[in-house]
Protein backbone atom coordinates (compact mmCIF):
# COMPACT_ATOMS: atom_id res chain seq x y z
CA UNK A 1 0.00 0.00 0.00
CA UNK A 2 1.25 3.53 -1.21
CA UNK A 3 2.50 5.72 2.33
CA UNK A 4 -0.53 8.06 2.33
CA UNK A 5 0.92 11.89 2.01
CA UNK A 6 -2.06 13.89 2.94
CA UNK A 7 -5.17 12.98 5.45
CA UNK A 8 -8.07 15.57 5.38
CA UNK A 9 -9.90 15.50 8.50
CA UNK A 10 -13.76 15.60 8.62
CA UNK A 11 -15.35 15.83 11.95
CA UNK A 12 -19.03 15.92 11.56
CA UNK A 13 -22.10 15.37 13.85
CA UNK A 14 -26.12 15.20 11.84
CA UNK A 15 -24.80 17.88 8.91
CA UNK A 16 -25.75 15.17 6.07
CA UNK A 17 -26.16 17.94 3.34
CA UNK A 18 -23.46 19.76 4.61
CA UNK A 19 -21.18 16.90 4.29
CA UNK A 20 -22.80 15.80 0.81
CA UNK A 21 -21.62 19.38 -0.29
CA UNK A 22 -18.16 19.24 0.73
CA UNK A 23 -17.91 15.58 -0.33
CA UNK A 24 -18.71 16.15 -3.38
CA UNK A 25 -15.99 19.34 -3.67
CA UNK A 26 -13.27 16.19 -2.61
CA UNK A 27 -14.63 14.30 -5.23
CA UNK A 28 -14.80 17.25 -8.45
CA UNK A 29 -11.59 19.27 -7.56
CA UNK A 30 -8.73 17.22 -4.88
CA UNK A 31 -6.89 15.90 -7.37
CA UNK A 32 -3.27 15.66 -6.25
CA UNK A 33 -0.17 13.79 -7.38
CA UNK A 34 0.25 11.77 -4.64
CA UNK A 35 -1.94 9.69 -2.29
CA UNK A 36 -3.91 11.40 -0.07
CA UNK A 37 -7.10 10.32 2.31
CA UNK A 38 -10.23 11.67 3.91
CA UNK A 39 -10.78 10.81 7.39
CA UNK A 40 -14.44 11.70 8.70
CA UNK A 41 -15.34 11.01 12.39
CA UNK A 42 -18.87 10.56 13.13
CA UNK A 43 -20.07 12.16 16.30
CA UNK A 44 -22.92 9.25 16.46
CA UNK A 45 -24.92 11.19 14.33
CA UNK A 46 -28.50 9.81 13.59
CA UNK A 47 -28.87 11.54 10.48
CA UNK A 48 -28.19 9.78 6.90
CA UNK A 49 -24.67 10.49 7.09
CA UNK A 50 -23.68 7.22 6.97
CA UNK A 51 -25.43 6.70 3.89
CA UNK A 52 -23.57 9.86 2.49
CA UNK A 53 -20.04 8.24 3.66
CA UNK A 54 -21.13 5.07 1.81
CA UNK A 55 -22.12 6.45 -0.77
CA UNK A 56 -18.91 8.61 -1.99
CA UNK A 57 -16.91 5.59 -0.97
CA UNK A 58 -19.14 4.03 -3.80
CA UNK A 59 -17.67 6.87 -5.98
CA UNK A 60 -14.26 5.46 -5.20
CA UNK A 61 -13.23 8.90 -2.81
CA UNK A 62 -10.48 7.54 -0.16
CA UNK A 63 -12.29 7.78 2.66
CA UNK A 64 -11.70 5.77 6.26
CA UNK A 65 -14.91 6.73 8.12
CA UNK A 66 -15.47 6.08 12.43
CA UNK A 67 -18.52 6.48 13.57
CA UNK A 68 -19.29 7.12 17.53
CA UNK A 69 -21.57 5.07 19.46
CA UNK A 70 -22.12 8.01 22.15
CA UNK A 71 -21.88 11.85 20.81
CA UNK A 72 -18.48 12.80 22.83
CA UNK A 73 -18.66 16.69 22.39
CA UNK A 74 -16.92 18.82 19.25
CA UNK A 75 -13.35 18.57 21.34
CA UNK A 76 -12.97 15.22 21.19
CA UNK A 77 -14.66 14.52 17.51
CA UNK A 78 -11.80 17.00 16.23
CA UNK A 79 -9.08 15.33 17.97
CA UNK A 80 -10.27 11.88 16.87
CA UNK A 81 -10.47 13.01 13.02
CA UNK A 82 -6.65 14.50 13.30
CA UNK A 83 -5.52 11.25 15.78
CA UNK A 84 -6.73 8.84 13.40
CA UNK A 85 -5.13 10.16 10.02
CA UNK A 86 -2.68 7.89 8.28
CA UNK A 87 -0.53 10.73 6.54
CA UNK A 88 3.01 12.38 6.67
CA UNK A 89 1.05 15.57 6.44
CA UNK A 90 -2.74 16.38 8.26
CA UNK A 91 -5.23 19.28 7.70
CA UNK A 92 -8.58 20.06 9.32
CA UNK A 93 -11.42 20.97 7.13
CA UNK A 94 -14.60 21.84 8.69
CA UNK A 95 -17.68 19.68 6.97
CA UNK A 96 -19.25 22.80 5.81
CA UNK A 97 -15.72 24.16 4.19
CA UNK A 98 -13.52 24.05 1.08
CA UNK A 99 -10.14 23.73 0.54
CA UNK A 100 -8.47 24.79 -2.22
CA UNK A 101 -6.53 21.82 -3.99
CA UNK A 102 -3.68 23.10 -5.94
CA UNK A 103 -3.02 25.48 -3.15
CA UNK A 104 -2.83 22.45 -0.97
CA UNK A 105 -0.66 20.71 -3.45
CA UNK A 106 1.64 23.63 -3.16
CA UNK A 107 2.23 23.80 0.19
CA UNK A 108 2.32 19.90 0.58
CA UNK A 109 5.72 20.68 -1.61
CA UNK A 110 6.68 23.34 0.81
CA UNK A 111 6.57 20.92 3.63
CA UNK A 112 8.41 17.88 1.65
CA UNK A 113 11.18 20.94 0.22
CA UNK A 114 11.68 22.00 3.87
CA UNK A 115 11.86 19.42 6.61
CA UNK A 116 12.53 20.99 9.68
CA UNK A 117 9.00 23.14 9.35
CA UNK A 118 6.72 21.47 11.48
CA UNK A 119 3.55 23.43 10.35
CA UNK A 120 2.80 25.84 7.52
CA UNK A 121 -0.33 28.42 8.49
CA UNK A 122 -2.01 30.54 5.71
CA UNK A 123 -4.39 32.97 5.45
CA UNK A 124 -8.14 31.95 4.80
CA UNK A 125 -10.79 32.83 2.37
CA UNK A 126 -14.54 33.82 3.63
CA UNK A 127 -16.34 32.76 0.88
CA UNK A 128 -20.22 33.28 -0.90
CA UNK A 129 -20.74 30.08 -2.16
CA UNK A 130 -23.94 31.35 -3.94
CA UNK A 131 -22.05 34.04 -5.95
CA UNK A 132 -18.93 32.35 -5.76
CA UNK A 133 -16.72 34.55 -5.02
CA UNK A 134 -14.09 35.51 -1.88
CA UNK A 135 -15.10 37.71 0.00
CA UNK A 136 -12.68 39.03 2.13
CA UNK A 137 -9.14 37.30 3.62
CA UNK A 138 -8.04 36.68 7.16
CA UNK A 139 -4.94 38.86 7.71
CA UNK A 140 -2.52 39.28 5.03
CA UNK A 141 0.86 38.10 4.37
CA UNK A 142 2.84 39.68 2.21
CA UNK A 143 5.38 37.06 1.84
CA UNK A 144 6.22 33.46 2.56
CA UNK A 145 8.15 33.48 6.06
CA UNK A 146 9.60 30.85 7.83
CA UNK A 147 10.94 31.06 11.54
CA UNK A 148 13.32 28.78 13.14
CA UNK A 149 12.61 26.56 15.99
CA UNK A 150 12.34 28.56 19.10
CA UNK A 151 11.84 32.00 17.89
CA UNK A 152 9.05 32.66 19.83
CA UNK A 153 10.03 36.86 20.33
CA UNK A 154 9.78 37.14 16.29
CA UNK A 155 6.83 34.79 16.21
CA UNK A 156 4.97 36.59 18.86
CA UNK A 157 5.67 40.18 17.01
CA UNK A 158 4.50 38.76 13.95
CA UNK A 159 1.29 37.74 14.90
CA UNK A 160 0.80 40.63 16.95
CA UNK A 161 1.18 43.42 14.46
CA UNK A 162 -0.75 41.58 11.71
CA UNK A 163 -3.89 40.52 14.02
CA UNK A 164 -3.21 37.01 12.90
CA UNK A 165 -5.33 33.56 13.76
CA UNK A 166 -3.42 30.54 13.38
CA UNK A 167 -5.97 28.33 12.81
CA UNK A 168 -5.61 27.11 9.50
CA UNK A 169 -2.20 25.28 8.55
CA UNK A 170 -0.96 21.83 7.55
CA UNK A 171 0.43 19.94 10.23
CA UNK A 172 3.43 17.66 9.99
CA UNK A 173 2.15 14.62 11.65
CA UNK A 174 5.53 13.65 13.25
CA UNK A 175 5.23 16.98 15.21
CA UNK A 176 1.01 16.79 15.82
CA UNK A 177 1.73 14.00 17.68
CA UNK A 178 2.77 15.61 20.66
CA UNK A 179 1.43 19.02 20.57
CA UNK A 180 -1.17 18.94 23.30
CA UNK A 181 -4.30 21.43 23.03
CA UNK A 182 -5.65 23.61 25.22
CA UNK A 183 -9.12 24.53 24.12
CA UNK A 184 -11.41 25.70 26.92
CA UNK A 185 -9.44 28.69 28.54
CA UNK A 186 -6.87 29.61 26.21
CA UNK A 187 -8.15 29.80 22.27
CA UNK A 188 -6.34 26.67 20.93
CA UNK A 189 -4.17 27.89 17.61
CA UNK A 190 -2.12 30.16 19.88
CA UNK A 191 -0.99 27.44 22.01
CA UNK A 192 -0.98 24.36 19.63
CA UNK A 193 1.41 27.02 17.33
CA UNK A 194 3.85 27.16 20.43
CA UNK A 195 4.02 23.49 20.47
CA UNK A 196 5.15 23.16 16.42
CA UNK A 197 7.68 26.43 17.35
CA UNK A 198 8.93 24.40 20.52
CA UNK A 199 9.60 21.27 17.97
CA UNK A 200 10.61 22.70 14.53
CA UNK A 201 10.28 25.69 12.27
CA UNK A 202 7.06 26.94 11.46
CA UNK A 203 5.80 29.04 8.14
CA UNK A 204 3.37 31.27 7.22
CA UNK A 205 2.37 31.37 3.24
CA UNK A 206 1.34 34.11 1.36
CA UNK A 207 -1.22 32.09 -0.58
CA UNK A 208 -4.55 30.92 0.97
CA UNK A 209 -5.38 27.41 0.90
CA UNK A 210 -9.15 27.52 2.58
CA UNK A 211 -12.33 28.69 1.70
CA UNK A 212 -14.15 29.03 5.09
CA UNK A 213 -17.99 29.45 3.95
CA UNK A 214 -20.11 32.26 5.13
CA UNK A 215 -22.91 32.22 2.48
CA UNK A 216 -23.75 28.50 2.17
CA UNK A 217 -25.45 27.67 -0.65
CA UNK A 218 -27.71 25.22 1.48
CA UNK A 219 -29.16 27.15 4.19
CA UNK A 220 -28.31 30.58 4.35
CA UNK A 221 -27.69 32.39 7.77
CA UNK A 222 -26.57 29.46 9.49
CA UNK A 223 -25.36 29.66 12.98
CA UNK A 224 -21.33 29.29 12.76
CA UNK A 225 -19.43 28.42 16.00
CA UNK A 226 -16.22 30.27 14.47
CA UNK A 227 -18.69 33.86 14.81
CA UNK A 228 -20.06 32.43 18.38
CA UNK A 229 -15.95 32.25 19.37
CA UNK A 230 -15.75 36.19 17.80
CA UNK A 231 -18.46 37.67 19.90
CA UNK A 232 -17.36 35.89 23.43
CA UNK A 233 -14.00 34.83 23.20
CA UNK A 234 -11.84 37.28 23.38
CA UNK A 235 -10.47 36.43 27.33
CA UNK A 236 -9.68 32.90 25.27
CA UNK A 237 -7.55 34.92 22.84
CA UNK A 238 -5.72 36.55 25.52
CA UNK A 239 -5.25 33.76 27.55
CA UNK A 240 -3.90 31.58 24.25
CA UNK A 241 -1.30 34.69 23.94
CA UNK A 242 -0.35 34.32 27.34
CA UNK A 243 0.51 30.37 26.85
CA UNK A 244 2.31 31.18 24.09
CA UNK A 245 4.62 33.27 26.03
CA UNK A 246 5.03 31.34 29.03
CA UNK A 247 5.92 28.53 26.64
CA UNK A 248 8.70 30.79 25.18
CA UNK A 249 9.98 31.78 28.28
CA UNK A 250 9.84 28.34 29.84
CA UNK A 251 12.22 27.23 26.75
CA UNK A 252 14.10 30.40 27.47
CA UNK A 253 13.47 31.48 24.39
CA UNK A 254 12.21 35.20 26.00
CA UNK A 255 14.50 36.61 28.45
CA UNK A 256 10.85 37.94 31.10
CA UNK A 257 12.21 41.11 32.84
CA UNK A 258 9.95 43.92 34.52
CA UNK A 259 9.89 45.65 31.60
CA UNK A 260 9.30 42.81 29.14
CA UNK A 261 6.64 41.38 31.42
CA UNK A 262 4.92 44.75 31.08
CA UNK A 263 5.13 45.28 27.38
CA UNK A 264 3.89 41.38 26.57
CA UNK A 265 0.89 42.10 28.90
CA UNK A 266 0.04 45.63 27.43
CA UNK A 267 0.36 43.88 23.64
CA UNK A 268 -1.69 40.99 25.03
CA UNK A 269 -4.21 44.04 25.98
CA UNK A 270 -4.60 45.25 23.34
CA UNK A 271 -5.43 42.18 20.85
CA UNK A 272 -7.68 41.39 23.22
CA UNK A 273 -9.09 44.71 23.14
CA UNK A 274 -9.08 44.78 19.32
CA UNK A 275 -11.12 41.32 19.31
CA UNK A 276 -13.78 43.06 21.85
CA UNK A 277 -13.96 45.88 19.47
CA UNK A 278 -15.14 43.38 16.84
CA UNK A 279 -16.83 41.75 19.06
CA UNK A 280 -19.26 44.82 19.79
CA UNK A 281 -19.79 45.13 15.92
CA UNK A 282 -21.04 41.73 15.84
CA UNK A 283 -23.51 42.00 18.54
CA UNK A 284 -24.62 45.58 17.03
CA UNK A 285 -25.23 43.77 14.08
CA UNK A 286 -27.20 41.19 15.72
CA UNK A 287 -29.22 44.14 17.26
CA UNK A 288 -27.89 43.12 21.11
CA UNK A 289 -27.19 46.40 22.03
CA UNK A 290 -27.24 46.11 25.43
CA UNK A 291 -24.22 43.17 24.79
CA UNK A 292 -22.35 45.57 22.45
CA UNK A 293 -22.58 48.69 24.96
CA UNK A 294 -20.99 46.02 27.19
CA UNK A 295 -18.09 45.80 25.42
CA UNK A 296 -18.42 49.51 24.24
CA UNK A 297 -17.61 50.52 28.11
CA UNK A 298 -14.58 48.17 28.71
CA UNK A 299 -12.97 49.27 24.87
CA UNK A 300 -13.06 52.77 26.13
CA UNK A 301 -11.52 52.17 29.46
CA UNK A 302 -8.57 50.55 27.47
CA UNK A 303 -8.47 53.62 25.90
CA UNK A 304 -8.99 53.17 22.15
CA UNK A 305 -11.80 55.99 22.38
CA UNK A 306 -12.24 55.85 18.09
CA UNK A 307 -12.45 52.87 17.51
CA UNK A 308 -13.00 52.43 13.80
CA UNK A 309 -15.46 48.77 14.38
CA UNK A 310 -17.31 51.30 16.86
CA UNK A 311 -17.14 54.51 15.41
CA UNK A 312 -20.12 53.80 12.88
CA UNK A 313 -22.43 53.20 15.44
CA UNK A 314 -21.45 55.46 18.22
CA UNK A 315 -23.94 58.41 17.01
CA UNK A 316 -27.39 55.96 17.83
CA UNK A 317 -25.76 53.99 20.56
CA UNK A 318 -27.27 55.54 23.70
CA UNK A 319 -30.72 55.59 22.08
CA UNK A 320 -30.68 51.81 20.84
CA UNK A 321 -29.58 50.72 24.03
CA UNK A 322 -32.09 52.71 26.20
CA UNK A 323 -35.22 51.42 24.24
CA UNK A 324 -33.07 47.64 24.07
CA UNK A 325 -33.50 48.20 28.14
CA UNK A 326 -36.90 49.46 28.10
CA UNK A 327 -38.30 46.18 26.10
CA UNK A 328 -36.11 43.52 28.09
CA UNK A 329 -37.62 44.58 31.53
CA UNK A 330 -41.17 44.86 29.86
CA UNK A 331 -40.63 41.51 28.19
CA UNK A 332 -39.14 39.76 31.40
CA UNK A 333 -41.81 41.18 33.73
CA UNK A 334 -44.28 38.17 34.37
CA UNK A 335 -47.99 38.90 32.98
CA UNK A 336 -47.47 42.27 31.17
CA UNK A 337 -49.09 42.02 28.23
CA UNK A 338 -49.83 46.00 27.50
CA UNK A 339 -47.24 48.72 27.26
CA UNK A 340 -49.07 51.91 27.73
CA UNK A 341 -46.79 55.14 25.77
CA UNK A 342 -47.51 58.70 26.78
CA UNK A 343 -46.04 61.95 25.86
CA UNK A 344 -44.67 60.58 22.65
CA UNK A 345 -45.35 62.49 19.40
CA UNK A 346 -44.05 59.63 16.90
CA UNK A 347 -45.81 56.74 18.74
CA UNK A 348 -45.70 54.63 15.11
CA UNK A 349 -41.92 55.44 14.51
CA UNK A 350 -41.07 54.37 18.49
CA UNK A 351 -43.14 51.27 18.67
CA UNK A 352 -41.75 50.06 15.59
CA UNK A 353 -38.63 50.63 17.04
CA UNK A 354 -39.04 48.63 20.11
CA UNK A 355 -39.88 45.65 17.80
CA UNK A 356 -37.41 45.71 15.99
CA UNK A 357 -35.07 45.81 19.33
CA UNK A 358 -37.33 42.68 20.41
CA UNK A 359 -40.40 44.00 22.23
CA UNK A 360 -42.94 40.73 22.33
CA UNK A 361 -45.93 40.49 19.66
CA UNK A 362 -47.48 39.24 22.98
CA UNK A 363 -47.31 42.84 24.31
CA UNK A 364 -49.71 45.54 22.67
CA UNK A 365 -48.60 49.37 22.86
CA UNK A 366 -51.17 51.95 23.30
CA UNK A 367 -51.09 55.61 24.22
CA UNK A 368 -54.48 55.15 25.46
CA UNK A 369 -55.46 54.28 28.99
CA UNK A 370 -56.83 50.88 28.43
CA UNK A 371 -59.20 48.52 30.06
CA UNK A 372 -56.05 46.58 30.39
CA UNK A 373 -55.52 45.29 34.26
CA UNK A 374 -53.21 48.07 36.06
CA UNK A 375 -50.78 45.08 36.95
CA UNK A 376 -50.46 43.59 33.24
CA UNK A 377 -49.53 47.11 32.10
CA UNK A 378 -45.96 48.91 31.41
CA UNK A 379 -46.02 52.47 31.29
CA UNK A 380 -43.36 54.74 29.37
CA UNK A 381 -43.78 58.25 29.46
CA UNK A 382 -41.79 61.26 28.19
CA UNK A 383 -42.09 63.70 31.15
CA UNK A 384 -41.09 62.73 34.72
CA UNK A 385 -43.85 64.12 36.64
CA UNK A 386 -46.19 62.37 34.92
CA UNK A 387 -44.65 59.11 36.76
CA UNK A 388 -46.34 59.70 39.60
CA UNK A 389 -49.88 60.50 38.09
CA UNK A 390 -49.30 56.91 36.47
CA UNK A 391 -48.47 55.25 39.64
CA UNK A 392 -50.84 57.08 42.00
CA UNK A 393 -53.41 55.84 39.11
CA UNK A 394 -52.45 52.05 40.72
CA UNK A 395 -49.85 51.00 37.57
CA UNK A 396 -46.76 48.97 39.11
CA UNK A 397 -44.45 51.77 40.14
CA UNK A 398 -41.39 49.89 39.09
CA UNK A 399 -43.22 49.27 35.73
CA UNK A 400 -43.89 52.84 35.36
CA UNK A 401 -40.35 54.29 33.33
CA UNK A 402 -39.44 57.93 32.66
CA UNK A 403 -36.92 57.68 30.05
CA UNK A 404 -34.23 58.96 32.34
CA UNK A 405 -34.97 55.65 33.96
CA UNK A 406 -33.50 53.54 31.22
CA UNK A 407 -30.66 56.13 29.97
CA UNK A 408 -29.44 57.85 32.54
CA UNK A 409 -26.87 55.28 32.53
CA UNK A 410 -25.69 54.82 29.01
CA UNK A 411 -22.47 56.97 29.36
CA UNK A 412 -20.88 57.51 25.99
Amino acid sequence: MSRIKLSVCIPTYNREAYLRNALTYCRNDYKFDFPFEIVVCDNASTDGTQQVVEEFIGHGLPIRYYKREINAGANANVTSALRLGRGEYLIYLADDDILIADAVAETVKYLDENRDVSCAHAPWFLYDEVAKTDITKFYNVEKDRKFAQGNFTEVFHYIFERHIFPEIAIYRASALRSAWIPRDICFYPFPFLAHFLDQGAIAFLQRPFYRSIGNSAIVRDRPQEGTNDVMTSWDRYRGGLEYFLYTGVRRGALNLTPETRLKYEDMCRIFALNRMAVAFRFWAERKNFIKAYELYTRVMWGGMLDHPEIRPFRERLPLLVAIQTLVSEVNSAIGIDTLLVAGFAEIIALENLMRELGLSEKVKVTKELSDSPLESTAVFVSVEREREYFVALGYLPNLVFHEHDIARHVLM
